[in-house]
């Protein structure tokens, strides 16, 4: 019961207030793919006190770039009301955050689970290990959040996704998805070696914290509740959110908060933990 009425009270306040959050758009080198991707950073107004905050990495969709969840005004509320660093990488317009087996341009598995990572904690104050590091996004990017989380748990202490396209399979001619993976006809391999569906082998009970969250109108919705019912059947913990929407912003402007509240609580956890056992 108390938990609920802290959750009703955090998102009456993002949604009632615009902090002051600092964001830093910069462009971060790839070495991988030999170029400069944009970034936006949010820092939370506390930032200047010389303490350290966990990371939420924060991944965009399909034809979305690194500003995409800049237009949502209660993304910036988030980093102050929970006191994280959220980072919005530049993942292409259709890029599904794969390391391309068909495009050697395109290693964007690459980009955000190690040089992204890497250059986020040498400028900022970062808590530099697993359990100060979480990632999800929408749609191409929640395709992004789980198949890095469950590929990078080394990395990654808790992901997410929002809309996700978490089994890519059955839309072979869909988001330009054959230009990073060849068409499906052709290359069947590749379109079952990299969704999110054939990942689940890499899990252990409570080896990363998982939160999985679509709406009942949405194109990905099956895909959605087949993947929750596949962890169910594998005995993989995971919160599990569906109701009433669509694939639109109205959505994910409500399921961000649900994402950030479930990830500031694994935050919190971990350094409780930690602290105690001290």
């Amino acid at each position: 019961m108390k938990k609920s009425i802290l959750f009703i009270i955090c998102l009456f306040l993002v949604s009632h207030h615009a902090f002051p959050a600092k964001t830093d758009t910069l462009q971060v080198y790839s070495p991988s793919m030999e170029k400069n991707i944009k970034v936006v950073v949010m820092l939370p107004d506390s930032y200047d006190s010389g303490k350290s905050y966990p990371v939420f990495y924060l991944l965009h969709g399909y034809s979305g770039n690194y500003k995409s969840w800049t237009t949502i005004p209660s993304t910036s509320a988030l980093v102050d009301l929970h006191q994280f660093i959220i980072v919005c990488p530049d993942g292409g317009y259709s890029s599904w955050y794969f390391d391309s087996p068909v495009d050697s341009t395109w290693k964007y598995e690459t980009f955000v689970s190690k040089e992204l990572i890497q250059w986020v904690d040498e400028n900022y104050r970062t808590i530099a290990e697993r359990g100060g590091r979480a990632i999800s996004g929408l749609s191409m990017g929640g395709h992004g959040g789980l198949f890095l989380g469950f590929r990078h748990q080394n990395v990654f202490g808790a992901c997410g996704s929002m809309s996700g396209g978490v089994d890519i399979r059955p839309f072979p001619n869909n988001w330009e998805m054959s230009n990073v993976l060849g068409k499906q006809s052709e290359y069947p391999g590749n379109w079952e070696k990299y969704t999110v569906m054939n990942q689940l082998h890499l899990l252990t009970p409570n080896s990363i914290r998982i939160i999985i969250d679509c709406g009942t109108e949405d194109f990905f919705y099956g895909v959605n509740v087949k993947l929750h019912n596949e962890l169910l059947y594998r005995n993989i913990p995971h919160e599990f959110i569906s109701r009433p929407g669509a694939h639109d912003w109205p959505y994910w402007n409500n399921a961000i908060k649900y994402q950030a509240l479930f990830f500031a609580d694994f935050f919190s956890s971990v350094q409780k933990y930690e602290n105690s056992s001290h």
